[in-house]
């Protein structure tokens, strides 16, 4: 009796086995449904055919009930639902909002610092020992005005001894002249006189140029700076005496992003104003034609009048250049997004269905993007626009429910 219990519940054991493995299969190698599935039947038996497939068909385990689908056993279950939802889900429900191009001033903001124009150096022509210093740091000097004095040394004299030399040159060329004109004396002979009269008054211009390079004098109009020499320094020539800092007109330089370069031009309007507070008005005078290898923006140069001199140098400072004006929307930054391309743009609707269109953006407000390149009048969406694609159908509404 006992034997028989035990042989009647491993039978029960056997026959709710096969009951669950002819439920399963097994998905071999990753490749998805309808490929590399087998039964676990089959891999009980080791092949389609055997012993325990053979007792359970019998026993009508593995009958299985017939039904009908239409659903490709080749698809993913994310392209199952995707395809279930294109054909039974509504059209989904966006915000839109219209907006029409208005003729707007277009500005370029621009990060960077103030420059002097140009910075010289007063360099001596000749050597000498530093006799007087005629200006100070700081001190503004014209074209012309001295700076510094070198010891003359024996100039003067050799001056001196030059003009004695023409003299005397000037005095033989007139009585050789005088005799020539009386006959008493050939032609030929003033010609040699009057190449003595000549090297005479080179030297005596030589010795004055000498004498003159004593006194160094700014060739160009500025604010003194160091480096400046001190009496009794001993100065070579093209050894500094002062240097002399251009203030008028002074520069700001920036960098112009490369998507916006196609808008800069030469003589554009621009407004400046610095860290200190000062605000002046100024041209673009310079543009670069090379970008900078690290940061792919182009250097540009704005010449601001500086009479006063109330703008210094190396001051970190903006500058906003007026490009002028033209049609642009001006966008809430949240409607902007980018398609499967990567392209920034917004979408829009046009017939009850989404298009996408690319924008560039002008400038960046406190109101909004300022962009260019869509149609005069566009309804962009406003809510929803990640969760919709292009020729999708959608029902659009405003904010007002129409």
């Amino acid at each position: 009796m006992r034997a028989f219990f035990s042989y009647g519940v491993a039978f029960l054991i056997i026959l709710a086995a096969g009951a669950w493995l002819s439920t399963g299969t097994l998905i071999q190698g990753g490749q998805g449904p309808g490929n590399g599935e087998r039964h676990i039947v089959e891999l009980v038996d080791g092949g389609k055919e055997g012993p325990v497939k053979t007792a359970l068909e019998t026993s009508g385990v593995l009958s299985e009930p017939e039904h009908h689908t239409d659903v490709d056993p080749a698809l993913t279950i994310a392209q199952r639902q995707e395809k279930t939802q294109g054909e039974t889900a509504p059209a989904r429900s966006v915000r839109i909002q219209t907006f029409t191009a208005k003729d707007m001033p277009i500005e370029v903001p621009l990060r960077g610092q103030t420059k002097a124009k140009a910075t010289v150096t007063a360099a001596a022509e000749t050597t000498g020992i530093v006799a007087s210093v005629a200006v100070s740091k700081g001190q503004a000097v014209k074209t012309g005005d001295l700076l510094c004095t070198l010891d003359q040394g024996t100039r003067q004299a050799a001056v001196a001894q030059a003009e004695a030399s023409l003299a005397q040159a000037q005095t033989a060329y007139t009585s050789t002249q005088a005799l020539v004109n009386k006959g008493s004396a050939a032609s030929n002979t003033l010609v040699g006189v009057e190449a003595s009269l000549k090297a005479a008054q080179a030297a005596v211009d030589q010795a004055k140029a000498e004498l003159d390079r004593t006194e160094i004098r700014a060739k160009s109009g500025g604010i003194v700076q160091d480096p400046l020499t001190t009496v009794g320094s001993m100065l070579s020539a093209g050894a500094p005496c002062a240097t002399i800092v251009q203030m008028d007109p002074i520069l700001f330089t920036g960098n112009v992003p490369e998507a916006r370069i196609g808008y800069a031009r030469l003589g554009l309007p621009a407004t400046v104003s610095t860290v200190t507070g000062k605000t002046a008005e100024g041209k673009v005078s310079f543009i670069a034609s090379v970008a900078d290898a690290a940061t792919r923006s182009f250097p540009i140069e704005i010449e601001i009048p500086n009479a006063d001199g109330s703008l210094q140098a190396g001051l970190t400072a903006s500058a906003t250049v007026n490009l002028g004006s033209a049609a642009a929307q001006l966008l809430p930054q949240s409607v902007l997004t980018l398609d499967d391309e990567g392209t920034l743009g917004v979408r829009a609707v046009e017939n009850d269905k989404v298009a996408f269109f690319p924008v560039t953006i002008i400038s960046d407000t406190r109101d909004g993007v300022l962009v260019t390149g869509l149609p005069a009048t566009l309804d962009v969406i406003t809510v929803g626009q990640e969760f919709v694609q292009t020729g999708q159908t959608v029902n659009a509404s405003k904010a007002d429910g129409a």
